[in-house]
């Protein structure tokens, strides 16, 4: 580990016309993009980005993360982001936590993720006992203090969306990007939805990689409609079986606070 690195990185940027949607709000795929490219350069500046892995034919894969929004940034908004890692769980999992305040140093979203190192021949997981990485560790910060379980079953749902793996969605370590699952979640839901609501939080579990040419179909379950709690799931339909594990909670709008 770079001994001058800090334990907690931290970066300012300026919110993207182009990642905010109709309704003018930062859009959640964006988080989880601008997230995990936080963490990559946090990783880089402690030595461990994905060069040096690549060097020990190791990799870094996103597992698990859960994001709570208390409000979205606007275009051009000046956001900052923190991100720190936190601690090792079950010997396997890296957890990794975040922050993102607006302007007015106020938290408008919190979260955390866990994190596996893969053998980048036989695509399999690394326990971290024999992997000797020095990470810093802050296991009395907390950005999301909830733990990153399985997700409850559910019966498959009703296909909102099949989509099929193109260039655009694969990413440098050749399979589909972790934000862009995101971003097939939320196309399943009509643009009324984010009339009528806001994403009030997301978990998102990676099950398995989705290779260039294969095909997801995107099944949603809604099953609590009083809470509007919704399960959904990306069903590889190339490669038999789940590619992620996703739940999310959308809290209704006041009147008047999206335009129509």
């Amino acid at each position: 580990m770079d001994s001058e690195a800090p334990k907690i990185y931290e970066k300012t940027e300026r919110v993207n016309g182009f990642e905010c949607g109709f309704d003018r709000r930062w859009k959640p795929a964006a988080f989880f993009q601008h997230l995990t490219e936080a963490a990559g350069e946090h990783a880089e500046a402690l030595g461990f980005g994905f060069d040096k892995m690549l060097e020990r034919n190791l990799f870094w894969i996103h597992s698990r993360m859960k994001i709570r929004f208390a409000d979205f940034p606007k275009p051009y908004d000046l956001i900052t982001i923190r991100t720190w890692p936190k601690t090792i769980q079950q010997k396997l999992f890296f957890i990794r936590d975040f922050e993102v305040l607006n302007s007015a140093g106020q938290r408008i979203a919190t979260a955390t993720s866990a994190w596996l190192v893969i053998d980048a021949t036989t695509r399999r997981m690394v326990p971290t006992q024999v992997l000797n990485l020095s990470l810093p560790a802050t296991p009395g910060r907390a950005g999301l203090d909830e733990a990153l379980e399985k997700l409850p079953p559910s019966a498959y749902g009703e296909e909102k969306l099949r989509v099929k793996a193109g260039y655009s969605a694969v990413d440098m370590l050749g399979h589909v990007n972790n934000s862009r699952y995101i971003e097939w979640i939320c196309d399943s839901f009509p643009l009324e939805q984010y009339r009528s609501n806001t994403l009030d939080w997301m978990q998102i579990n990676y099950d398995h990689e989705v290779r260039p040419g294969e095909e997801v179909s995107i099944m949603t379950t809604n099953y609590d409609s009083d809470a509007d709690l919704w399960k959904i799931e990306g069903m590889n339909q190339s490669n038999p079986g789940r590619a992620f594990d996703a739940q999310l909670h959308w809290r209704r709008n006041s009147e008047g606070e999206l335009p129509k």
